[in-house]
């Protein structure tokens, strides 16, 4: 019996032992989770409490120390929001271009076809009068005859004033430089934070396109008939500083001596070729324009007071209809061939090409170098605007200097577009 009794009991300690060694077994894991915390309980608060400390006295440092830069910082943005308020009247001036171009080009299409009409009505109305026999009552077709014809000579003349072919095509042109001027100001904004001189900049460019294409016709039109052809100006004057000639036997900023002298033979070839030739070209158009102009309200004018006298002997109604059918030819080839729009284009290329010129004097003239557009772009952007590739661009540089050292004319125009 006692060796029973102590063979169980040594079996339920032992299996009392398994027990309490699973029972300490399980917890172990959590105990070494929770071992971390455990051992630094002081430790990290401090490290926490030091480093809120460094990065607030870092704060007050920045915020003590530089008050010109939050003074910067907002002079900048509000030069950036007046740049953007200047592109938003860009973009509402583009729109607003674009539907009066289009109003005025259905003006120039509605008239002609009114006077067209109203003429050749006039027109069958006399011609029929004066085959009629005498004694027939005629008086209705010369009345009618005579009205149409007045009526034709009115629009007539005030078509012929206003030139609408011309207007749409002034449209266009301020459309096109508006947009330009948009893509630029976006190109600024996106590569560098503008400045008040951009901001001042961009104000005369925007004045200056509403100066050269206006939007109102009373008061503040163009002249459609000048004197003389003039080139088309619709940027702000600069004022040209006196020419420093530095060395540029160094190149800096992308400009040379030989890279300053080819801009200078490229204004020349501008100036002697291609201004004179659009210079000509605009007075034809010009003398061409005021004689059409004057011709279809006399035509008109001829026709009405004719058919007055129709029936009272035949050469009445020869003139009445002939002129009639003259004055219907001569408003279709003006406004139908968009006389006035052609010497628009021819106005606009002219100043095209004297800004150009004028943009180039400009850059070269800049005393400082660093000031200046990096002279190898500049030479792509001139070789891009005139249609050549700067192989080409060279070649022509180099023809008008010896053009000009031989006493000779250059026999090329520096513009492949126009």
């Amino acid at each position: 019996m006692a060796a029973l009794q102590t063979s169980s009991l040594i079996f339920s300690s032992s299996s009392s032992k398994t027990i309490v060694n699973a029972a300490i077994h399980v917890p172990k894991l959590p105990k070494i989770r929770f071992t971390v915390p455990k051992t630094t309980p002081t430790t990290l608060p401090k490290q926490l409490d030091q480093e809120l400390s460094f990065k607030e006295g870092f704060k007050n440092l920045n915020t003590t120390t530089t008050p010109y830069k939050s003074y910067e910082k907002s002079n900048s943005s509000t030069v950036t929001a007046q740049l953007y308020a200047i592109l938003e009247a860009v973009d509402d001036r583009v729109v607003m271009h674009d539907n009066i171009g289009e109003q005025r080009e259905n003006w120039n299409t509605l008239l002609l076809n009114s006077i067209n009409m109203i003429t050749l009505t006039a027109t069958t109305m006399a011609g029929v009068a004066a085959t009629c026999v005498p004694g027939m009552p005629i008086l209705a077709l010369k009345l009618s005859s005579a009205l149409l014809f007045s009526a034709a000579t009115g629009l007539s003349l005030v078509m012929n004033k206003l030139q609408p072919s011309q207007l749409t095509e002034e449209q266009r042109n301020a459309a096109r430089l508006f947009r330009q001027l948009q893509r630029q100001l976006q190109t600024l904004l996106a590569l560098r934070s503008p400045t008040e001189e951009d901001v001042k900049d961009a104000m005369e460019k925007v004045i200056a396109l509403d100066r050269a294409y206006p939007l109102p016709l009373l008061g503040a039109m163009l002249e459609k008939f000048p004197e003389k052809y003039e080139p088309a100006v619709w940027l702000p004057s600069k004022k040209s500083q006196k020419v420093q000639r530095t060395s540029l036997a160094k190149r800096n900023n992308g400009w040379s001596e030989e890279l300053e002298e080819e801009m200078r033979e490229i204004i020349q070839v501008i100036k002697n070729k291609d201004l004179e030739d659009y210079e000509r070209l605009g007075n034809i158009v010009l003398k061409v324009n005021k004689v059409l102009a004057i011709s279809g309200p006399l035509l008109t004018g001829v026709a009405a007071i004719s058919s007055t006298f129709v029936g009272n002997g035949a050469w009445w109604g020869v003139m009445a209809a002939t002129t009639g059918a003259l004055a219907s030819a001569v408003n279709s080839f003006e406004h139908g061939g968009q006389v006035g729009m052609v010497f628009e284009m021819y106005r606009n290329c002219g100043g095209f090409f004297k800004h150009f010129e004028e943009s180039i004097k400009t850059t070269i003239e800049e005393r400082d170098l660093e000031k200046r557009e990096n002279g190898e772009l500049f030479e792509t952007k001139v070789a891009l605007k005139l249609g050549r590739s700067l192989s080409q661009l060279r070649d022509i540089a180099a023809k008008s200097a010896s053009s000009r050292a031989n006493g000779t004319a250059v026999d090329e125009f520096a513009s492949k577009l126009f």
